[in-house]
């Protein structure tokens, strides 16, 4: 059997690679959210003041998490699908329905969360709009940029997914699956 072109699976591997670095860094984002909970928690109740950029920065954090790490979710395949008919589907079914629901719900999706997006990203931007708190994070701007990050990583990785949908269905599975990104490339 021939193999797929090096340079496709040099594009998926390099997609797969992106996301999850993305993923690991954003994931050290939650032990911040920890850390800093637990000081306005001390400050507040042992000491009776508080921080405003400190509670500001804890939903900066987590928003950084979820809307940066969409692309490393989609990578381990670990958004909500409806298991009871794909996990007993064989690899061929799973790579059909993976295809088409990156082009006809992730995509459309995406691309309509991004043209949505982008004016009030940029009035925000425009005016470098910071905190409505005394205080508080200046930078509001940044946070509300993830609206669009988040639908271009997952557009790009949604590509990876694709490309490797389509070959499972030309019959390259192992191709595939030897393509996972392993925690030995991490040192881990």
């Amino acid at each position: 059997m021939d193999t797929p072109s090096p340079s496709l699976i040099a594009v998926i591997r390099n997609i797969n690679r992106f996301s999850d670095w993305l993923g690991r860094f954003v994931s050290w984002f939650v032990l911040a959210i920890v850390l800093i909970t637990f000081t306005v928690v001390v400050m507040r109740y042992a000491f009776n003041t508080g921080s405003v950029f400190m509670q500001e920065s804890i939903s900066y954090f987590h928003n950084y998490v979820i809307m940066l790490g969409m692309g490393y979710t989609l990578l381990k395949g670990a958004h909500v699908r409806v298991d009871i008919f794909y996990r007993p589907a064989s690899a061929k079914k799973k790579a059909w329905v993976n295809l088409l629901g990156f082009l006809f719900l992730l995509l459309p999706t995406c691309v309509f969360i991004f043209y949505i997006a982008w004016e009030y990203v940029a009035a925000s931007w425009e005016i470098l709009e910071g905190s409505q708190e005394a205080g508080g994070v200046d930078a509001r701007y940044l946070f509300k940029s993830t609206i669009l990050l988040m639908p271009v990583l997952m557009i790009i990785q949604g590509i990876a997914e694709s490309l490797k949908a389509i070959l499972i269905i030309k019959g390259y599975e192992q191709h595939v699956l030897a393509l996972d990104v392993t925690e030995e490339e991490h040192g881990l």
